[in-house]
C-alpha cells in the first residue's frame, strides 16, 4: 500500500486529493484482510466456526503492515523500506510457530490441531506479501537473503475483480457461526479463482511487453528497458514505459482493442541534472528502489525526482525534492515530498474509461508533448 506521512497543508489545501489517497489505502488493507480471512477460513473454518477464523485471519493478514508505525530519517527511508522485513517470508515462517501457538491455547478446537494451525498463520502472513509483490511497488519478500523489493506490477493495488470475490464469500463467513460444505466450496472455488486472476495478469503482462516492444521499435527505436503496469483497478489497460537513458516514452495499450492509431508519448529524463545527483544518498535510495525507471525535473528551482512507474505523467504518485538549483548550480538538500501536482483529474478518469470499453482516446495530459534536453554542461553539482 501507498502508505507515507504527508504535508498536513497538503490536506488542508487538497481535501479531495486526500481522501482518495486515504480510500485507495482503505481498500488496499481491505484485499489484505479479506485474504487472510479466506485462507483462514479454509483451514481453520471447520475446527472453530467460519466467523471465528475469518476474523482470525483478517487480523493476521494486515499483520505485516504494522511496519507503517516504524518511524523513519526522511520521506525517502519511508518510501523504499516500507514492505521491508514485516513482508519477508522467511520472517513469517518464524513468527507462525509463536502466533500459532497463542492460536491454540486459544481456541479450544485447535488444541489437536497445532501444525495446521501454524501452517494456516504462516500462510496468512505470506499470502499477504506475495499479493503485495503482485503490484508494482514491491516487497521485500526473501529479506534478508535477497534484499531487493519483488514487484511484478501485473495487478494495481486496487482491482475490484480480484477483492469483491474475496469480499463475498468473507462477508458469508462472518454471518455463519456453523461450518457447511457449501460455504467450504465457495471459499476453496474463490481462493483458486482469485489465484487464477493473478496468475493470468503475469501472462497477460508478458503479451503486452511483447507488443510494446514490437510498436516501440516502429515508434523511434527498441529502447534500453521495458515495463509493462497495469492501469489502475484493471488488467485490461496497461501502461508501458520504454526506458532510454536520456528520454522515457510511454504508450498505452487496451486488450480491449481500440490501439488505433497509436500514441507514444516521449518525455525528458533529463540526464544533465541526474548527474548532480548520483552520489548522492537520496537519489542512490530512489534509483535503487524504482530499479532506474525514474526522471528529474527543474521545478521552481527544485530538482525533483520522480518514481515513473507509480502514477500517470505528470503527476506521479511519489515525488521528492532531492536538490535546488541556484543559478547554475545544484546543491542537495534534505529529501521532502513533493505535493504540488494532481495524480488524478476527471480527464484522466474519462480517458480510462474509454479505454476499458475499447475506444481509441489520447491521454490529454500528454497529447502533443515533445520531448527536450537541456546541455548536460549547463550545470555545476554540489552537495553541501
Amino acid at each position: 500500500m501507498y502508505w507515507h506521512i504527508e504535508d498536513s497543508r497538503y490536506r488542508i489545501a487538497n481535501p479531495i486529493q486526500y481522501l482518495i489517497s486515504k480510500l485507495g489505502l482503505s481498500m488496499d488493507s481491505l484485499s489484505q484482510f479479506v485474504l487472510g480471512a479466506a485462507v483462514s477460513t479454509a483451514f481453520l473454518g471447520r475446527k472453530i466456526g467460519p466467523r471465528k477464523a475469518a476474523l482470525v485471519g483478517g487480523v493476521l493478514g494486515t499483520l505485516p503492515d504494522l511496519d507503517v508505525l516504524i518511524p523513519f530519517a526522511d520521506p525517502i527511508d519511508s518510501f523504499v523500506y516500507h514492505r521491508g522485513w514485516t513482508h519477508s517470508v522467511f520472517v513469517h515462517a518464524l513468527a507462525a510457530p509463536i502466533l500459532g501457538e497463542g492460536l491454540v491455547r486459544l481456541f479450544r478446537g485447535l488444541r489437536d490441531h497445532r501444525w495446521l494451525t501454524w501452517m494456516t498463520v504462516f500462510l496468512c502472513l505470506s499470502t499477504h506479501a506475495v499479493i503485495d509483490a503482485m503490484t508494482i511497488y514491491g516487497t521485500r519478500i526473501f529479506w534478508p537473503f535477497y534484499p531487493d523489493p519483488v514487484g511484478a506490477g501485473s495487478v494495481f493495488i486496487i482491482d475490484p475483480l480480484y477483492t469483491l470475490p474475496l469480499l463475498g464469500v468473507v462477508i458469508w463467513a462472518l454471518f455463519r457461526r456453523n461450518w457447511t460444505s457449501r460455504l467450504q466450496t465457495s471459499v476453496v472455488a474463490v481462493l483458486l479463482g482469485s489465484s487464477a486472476y493473478l496468475g493470468a495478469s503475469l501472462a497477460v503482462q508478458r503479451h503486452v511487453e511483447q507488443m510494446a516492444l514490437e510498436i516501440f521499435s516502429d515508434n523511434g527505436g527498441k529502447p534500453e528497458r521495458v515495463l509493462a503496469i497495469a492501469a489502475p483497478f484493471n488488467i485490461l489497460v496497461w501502461k508501458v514505459i520504454g526506458l532510454d537513458r536520456d528520454s522515457y516514452r510511454n504508450l498505452y495499450l487496451s486488450l480491449a482493442g481500440g490501439n488505433e492509431p497509436l500514441e507514444v508519448y516521449t518525455h525528458p529524463r533529463n540526464p544533465e541534472l541526474i548527474a548532480c545527483l548520483e552520489d548522492t544518498p537520496a537519489y542512490q535510495k530512489l534509483d535503487w528502489f524504482s530499479r532506474g525507471f525514474n526522471r528529474a525535473e527543474l521545478v521552481d528551482g527544485r530538482v525533483v525526482v520522480s518514481d515513473l512507474r507509480m502514477g500517470l505523467t505528470p503527476g506521479y504518485a511519489f515525488r521528492f525534492v532531492v536538490a535546488e538549483a541556484d543559478g547554475q548550480d545544484i546543491r542537495s538538500v534534505t529529501p521532502k515530498r513533493d505535493l504540488s501536482l494532481r495524480r488524478a483529474d476527471a480527464e484522466d478518469f474519462a480517458w480510462l474509461g474509454d479505454r476499458l470499453l475499447g475506444i481509441p482516446a489520447a491521454r490529454a495530459a500528454e497529447a502533443g508533448f515533445q520531448s527536450t534536453t537541456r546541455d548536460r554542461a549547463a550545470f555545476d553539482c554540489s552537495t553541501d
